[in-house]
């Protein structure tokens, strides 16, 4: 006697898939295969140009941060941060790095490689997401470096309307961050024609307050205590920022 065993098409059906499916997620050695990885948020990249106007003022590694409104390197007529002294003083940008980067409406930031003589130039890159660019903006800071605390740049470029391609460029101005007094010594010039200290934590301008730069006087100009020349000097614009957006 012979027994049938009737099974419903469906459930055979069924079964197949099963074992299809089985067979994708597994690889040939038995073990699971991970789902692919997805894909990378679309960016957008900017290229920032610093060239040096100036006859005699090296300018420190530059600082580029993208950020939104709500950040400002600084604010004339109001103290420097800490970040902002430490550049002044010194050329060094990493304090000033640091305060941006632990600021929620900073993107990103970058800084430059060395230093920039007079009529050299430097071109840094910054990548931010493409759903940061509304409302983006570009700051660029860096020291004159044969002064006591000069600093030039960009505070809160607007660059969010830019489409791949674009450029633009300003001349910047310099400022004095107030952090130091002028004394134009070489023992307080970090810079070449000083050789001197940078950063000192005691702030002695009384002013204590960013505003335009007054210039250098120098030993050429009747300033005997001076250990700047005349070549040392310098007019408005110091340098020129250009912006292109790469993609």
């Amino acid at each position: 006697m012979s027994i049938q065993l009737n099974r419903s098409p469906r459930l055979l059906l069924a079964g197949c898939v099963t074992i299809v499916a089985a067979a994708c997620n597994s690889n040939n050695n038995g073990g699971v295969v991970a789902p692919p990885p997805p894909p990378p948020p679309p960016m957008a990249s900017f290229e920032v140009t610093v060239t040096n106007l100036t006859n005699g003022q090296p300018l420190s590694p530059v600082a580029v941060i993208a950020h939104q409104s709500g950040y400002s390197v600084f604010t004339v007529g109001t103290a420097a941060t800490t970040g902002l002294e430490t550049l002044a003083e010194g050329g060094d940008n990493s304090a000033l790095i640091a305060e941006a980067d632990a600021d929620a409406q900073v993107m990103a930031s970058a800084s430059g490689a060395a230093a920039i003589g007079p009529a050299g130039s430097e071109t840094i890159t910054i990548d931010v997401l493409q759903s940061d660019l509304p409302g983006l903006s570009v700051s660029v800071s860096t020291m004159l470096v044969n002064t006591n605390d000069a600093i030039t740049g960009l505070n809160g470029a607007s660059v969010a309307d830019m489409m791949a391609g674009d450029s633009i460029s300003w001349r910047t101005i310099a400022y004095d961050s107030g952090t130091e007094a002028n004394t134009e010594a070489a023992a307080h010039i970090p810079g070449p024609a000083g050789g001197g200290e940078g950063l000192n934590a005691a702030r002695d301008d009384l002013a204590d307050r960013v505003a335009m730069h007054a210039g250098i006087v120098s030993q050429d100009d009747g300033f005997a205590a001076s250990d700047l020349t005349g070549q040392h000097r310098f007019d408005n614009p110091v340098a020129q920022v250009s912006i292109e957006r790469i993609n």
